[in-house]
């Protein structure tokens, strides 16, 4: 059995790890520095802070799994457990379905471990439209390096699974180029349940990683708390009132639990840390905070073979052509990276179009069934603005996220591509995942080409979703561009810091884990040293 550090943990009797469903009274304790959230950012950001010496208390929506005892391979546990809203987290028109993770470690205990810095070109972006004039490629390297180091991203050198395969083969015979993924694991055995959690402890999610050391150095975690709003008095950030909720993670208990830190840190990821910011009422005087929240768009394709691919087996991604990405101009027509998912049956099957017995047919053909997506780069065009997170009734959050045209027609390019792509692999027959499109899809490139040129691209109809949320309180140099500055900081309150994806001004264009990872290094690791007064380098 692997090590479950988790266990071992707890079994020492020497971590602060309270499960908020368990409390019988209200609560209210102090810290340095309390931060909500444990996923990519308040993970990386908590261990930090408790480096220095400071008086650390995670605060966490979800529960917390042992990894090699809890996670079973199973959708049907997963789903409920590991993900927003039972991985059915959708905009507000239903148009997009998203994945995004709900549990100690957050969407880094289910995502696929592929790691890309972010790319150049994104950060000339924010350079040149949001004054970040420090987010340059070398000077984010010593962070990005400091962050591989203690992640273990690094070279994926076993052979790609099948449907990796198909990807660059096609792509090969179709004249773009591909690349190998980066994978922030160690000790993998290859088993291709990612989104499902590691029962081996071999990816190196927050989970097993910065948490862990977070507690070990004395570090506070409270699961089941849902933070309900950030405190103020005048003009700082004060703490964070929480709601307990029973141990299904869904209901509050009634019981309140209050933080005091001289230093409030959201980490919620995108779309909760804005909505927290929303019901905090924090002050917004741009009416910023929730503005140009965004996705990867992403549509799919899939394709049926003459051999078996059986995409459940192997790393989910090891493969990827960014040849739409890079022989674009940032500000142009839309950009598109090209990877694959991996397949299981549940998600295949809520995926995948058409009803009784057309939906029977794709899945009775499942081993052959392979899959190609496309995400699209968002937030570089004027036509291109992203969603927005508001509040429901009952103050939960909801991202409204219309498909532009300029959006639209990066999709239908997508489609063509991998459709494309696909038969060029020795396809004999691709489905675009489309409403439209029945269980047979094309039987030849040239039928698929004028296909997808006449389908009807609307919300419902074309099949769209992501598992990459981004922005919603976005840096910039400037208060009257951005919610915070270029380290988190809010411009409107002090003692009020946003360490997580949340704050990128636009998509990144690829996998934003190791976006996160870095950019919280530095600026978490800037923050320690205001806080203590001790200075520390990458």
């Amino acid at each position: 059995m692997p090590k479950d550090i988790i266990a071992e943990g707890l079994a020492s009797g020497k971590w602060r790890l309270i499960d908020a469903a368990t409390l019988t009274t209200d609560q209210t304790i102090e810290a340095d520095v309390v931060v909500v959230g444990t996923g990519a950012g308040g993970g990386v950001a908590a261990e930090i802070l408790a480096q220095a010496g400071l008086k650390v208390v995670m605060l966490e929506e979800g529960g917390l799994r042992y990894a090699s005892k809890h996670f079973d391979l199973t959708e049907s546990t997963a789903y409920p457990t590991l993900y927003q809203e039972s991985a059915g987290r959708q905009t507000k028109d239903k148009g997009i379905t998203i994945l995004q993770g709900r549990t100690v470690g957050g969407s880094t205990v289910v995502n696929w471990t592929s790691s890309f810095r972010t790319p150049p070109t994104t950060l000339r972006f924010w350079r040149d439209h949001f004054g970040l004039e420090e987010m340059t490629v070398e000077a984010m390297a010593p962070w990005f390096g400091r962050a591989e180091k203690r992640l273990n991203v690094s070279d994926w050198n076993v052979e790609p699974n099948i449907n990796n395969q198909v990807l660059q083969l096609g792509a090969e015979r179709i004249g773009i180029h591909w690349s190998r993924i980066r994978r922030n694991v160690n000790g993998c055995l290859n088993l291709g349940y990612c989104g499902m959690g590691c029962p081996s402890n071999a990816k190196q999610s927050m989970l097993v990683t910065t948490i862990p050391a977070a507690l070990n150095l004395g570090a506070s975690l409270y699961t089941h708390a849902r933070a309900e709003r950030v405190l103020t008095e005048g003009s700082r950030a004060v703490g964070v009132e929480c709601q307990a909720l029973d141990a299904d993670g869904l209901r509050p208990t009634g019981r309140k639990l209050l933080v005091r830190a001289k230093t409030v840190v959201l980490a919620g990821g995108a779309i909760n840390t804005p909505a927290l910011m929303l019901r905090s009422r924090l002050p917004d005087p741009e009416g910023r905070i929730g503005r140009r929240t965004f996705l990867h768009p992403v549509n799919i394709s899939g394709a049926f073979m003459p051999f078996k691919v059986e995409g459940w087996q192997g790393a989910p991604q090891s493969v990827y052509s960014d040849h739409f990405l890079d022989t674009l101009p940032v500000d142009g027509p839309i950009g598109y990276k090209l990877e694959v998912p991996p397949l299981h049956p549940v998600l295949t099957a809520i995926t995948m179009t058409g009803f009784g017995h057309k939906h029977r047919s794709v899945m009775e053909r499942f081993d052959r069934l392979q899959v190609v997506l496309a995400l699209l780069r968002d937030g570089f065009h004027e036509d291109s603005q992203g969603g927005s997170v508001s509040l429901k009734a009952d103050g939960t959050p909801l991202l409204d996220y219309p498909i532009t045209g300029y959006v639209w027609e990066g999709l239908r390019r997508a489609y063509l591509t991998m459709a494309e792509l696909q038969f060029a692999a020795g396809a004999t027959r691709v489905v675009p995942i489309h409403e439209d499109v029945t269980a047979e899809g094309y039987a030849s490139w040239a039928e698929a080409r004028e296909g997808i040129r006449q389908l009807p691209l609307e919300v419902l109809r074309a099949k769209v979703v992501s598992a990459h949320v981004m922005g919603g309180a976005a840096m910039a140099a400037k208060a009257e561009d951005g919610v915070v500055d270029g380290y988190g900081r809010f411009h409107q309150l002090d003692g009020l810091y946003v360490l997580d994806g949340s704050v990128f001004p636009t998509s990144i264009g690829a996998n934003p884990q190791l976006s996160i990872y870095g950019l919280v290094t530095r600026n978490a690791v800037k923050l320690a040293e205001k806080l203590t007064g001790r200075k520390e380098s990458a």
